[in-house]
């Protein structure tokens, strides 16, 4: 049996070398009753009880409902000495919000954090909630890196002040149950920026394949990339593996052939329980075998049933993981991999990427998005837009001698021509701080419900919005950058941060006069290697060796 370290931190746990287990609570809506024990704070007790589990993870408004936040129960949980991973979403909280909860977190000493994007929300009092979505989970995490570093901000007497450093362990997420290459590999190339923008530790989205989930692993090796991952366990019932078979959960994934199984089992006398318990912990015992730092659970509603499923995974013989590994794929019919599959272990083979995908790299198809007005505007992009070419420069001093002179009739009538021409080419919403360069010259204000910026959310399926009513943008941009040889690229780079302050101005002038986001980033510096060590001296998106 293995026990966690008595004052060990998640960092030094994680980070160890030795398998350990992480546990889930899902917190409610609505206060408990005075003389009432809630039945989340037991839970987290008996957690807390059982010295195999090294942490507990407690989500931000799952699903997009509102709940009691994360660090009432973690505040709970403090005194029994159990380490605690605090979710934290950009769906309800602008940046001033969640920085102002990033320290209190910090106050409270919860320096654990999961930095996600979250579900697009779903309820609310009388009426669904409007998101936020100001920041995503790769500004977020760039941002808490920032903290680290030691927040630099100007005071109202316009001096610059730097705040005391954090010392959060920052993880992310990555959703690999993807169908098909236009949503799988801009995951991938995501994950990269995440971890180049100070993520720490990596966490999957929920999937029953374990061939994709050996794909992290391998991913990260030929990108150069280092940061333990944790491997994710949703134990299921019937109720639930429907929901995640018809996608109402967004980024996790039941294929019809594991839900065949599941109507099977769940038709039983003991309604699946047996094979639900077995799955469970056969998951844990392939991502032991497979070198995943940790296993994680959830949907669990009972301590002894998280005791239970370890207790099953450890009594596994040293080499059964391997036949597991081979059960456990259930894929949907045509899933894209990024590896060759290894009929030796029935995983994918680190050594062989793709060699259909290889070839398409070189020899790609012409999508139909590829369109005459998008060749036209990359071509124009290029002449005048990228500094430093062609007629960069003289449009450049065009504007600033129009600012100078206080031109406003004619930089009105300009920005009157941009605003027209770019929102029927592109839906345009005005934000003059333009991301159409970042994005395949999709607007993300008006393609995407997250507005994301940095790469996809986790919610979409077969290329569809986690809403079901649009084309994923990213998707979208991944099949005209990849025409044009540009897609192992497409998500590189520091976090952009849209600037609300230029919201109704000139995206033109903005560009051309280094106000937007193109010219006000700091270069990404890779994150420290998840053990601890230095991180490697070159990350790219080609294989490393």
């Amino acid at each position: 049996m293995i026990e966690t370290t008595p004052h060990s931190s998640f960092r030094e746990q994680l980070t160890s070398g030795r398998f350990i287990y992480g546990a889930e609570l899902v917190t409610t809506r609505g206060i408990p009753e005075p003389d009432q024990k809630p039945k989340l704070v037991e839970l987290g007790e008996g957690l807390a009880a059982d010295s195999r589990i090294a942490w507990v993870s407690i989500t931000d408004n799952p699903g997009g409902n509102p709940m009691i936040p994360a660090d009432w129960i973690a505040n709970l949980l403090k005194p029994r000495g159990k380490e605690v991973v605090i979710h934290l979403t950009c769906k309800d909280l602008n940046r001033n919000g969640l920085e102002s909860a990033a320290w209190r977190y910090a106050a409270e000493g919860f320096n654990n954090l999961l930095a996600l994007t979250g579900d697009y929300p779903v309820a609310g009092f009388r009426g669904p909630a409007l998101p936020v979505f100001d920041l995503d989970s790769v500004s977020l995490i760039s941002m808490l890196r920032s903290m680290n570093e030691g927040l630099e901000v100007t005071k109202p007497n316009g001096k610059t002040e730097r705040l005391p450093k954090t010392n959060f362990f920052t993880g992310c997420a990555v959703a690999p149950f993807k169908r098909q290459e236009r949503e799988l590999m801009p995951q991938y190339f995501k994950l990269a920026r995440k971890l180049q923008c100070g993520a720490q530790w990596v966490i999957p989205q929920l999937g029953y394949d374990m061939r994709k989930f050996h794909e992290i692993r391998l991913f990260l090796e030929w990108t150069n990339l280092a940061a333990p991952i944790v491997g994710n366990v949703y134990v299921l019932n019937k109720t639930v593996a429907r929901m995640f078979n018809q996608n109402k959960i967004p980024g996790c994934v039941v294929s019809d052939a594991l839900y065949a199984q599941v109507e099977k089992y769940a038709a039983g006398p003991d309604k699946g329980k047996v094979f639900f318990t077995e799955l469970a912990a056969k998951q844990l015992a392939v991502f032991k075998g497979m070198g995943f730092a940790a296993g994680y659970l959830g949907g669990i509603h009972k301590a002894e049933a998280f005791a239970q499923i370890i207790d099953l995974a450890e009594s596994y013989r040293p080499n059964d993981w391997k036949e597991f590994a081979r059960e456990i794929q259930y894929p949907k019919p045509d899933e894209f991999y990024l590896f060759e599959r290894d009929e030796a272990t029935g995983l994918g083979d680190g050594s062989r990427v793709n060699a259909a995908y290889m070839k398409s790299l070189e020899q790609p198809a012409k999508p139909a998005e590829v369109t005459l007005a998008y060749r036209f505007t990359r071509l124009m992009h290029k002449v005048a837009f990228t500094p430093g070419k062609k007629l960069f420069p003289a449009v450049q001093k065009t504007y600033d001698r129009l600012e100078q002179g206080k031109h406003s009739t004619t930089l009105h009538a300009l920005h009157g021509i941009e605003h027209l021409s770019k929102t029927l080419m592109f839906g345009c919403k005005d934000c003059g701080d333009c991301s159409l360069p970042d994005t395949g010259y999709f607007c993300p204000r008006a393609s995407c419900s997250k507005t994301q910026r940095n790469g996809p959310c986790g919610g979409s399926a077969d290329g569809r919005c986690e809403l079901d009513d649009k084309e994923c943008i990213w998707s979208r941009a991944y099949d005209r950058l990849k025409y044009y040889g540009e897609s192992q690229h497409m998500i590189e780079g520091p976090a952009v941060f849209a600037n609300p302050a230029l919201s109704g101005t000139s995206g033109w002038a903005n560009n051309f006069l280094g106000r937007d986001h193109h010219h006000n980033t700091a270069p990404a510096k890779p994150a420290p290697a998840g053990n601890g060590g230095p991180p490697p001296e070159k990350k790219t998106l080609t294989p490393a060796n």
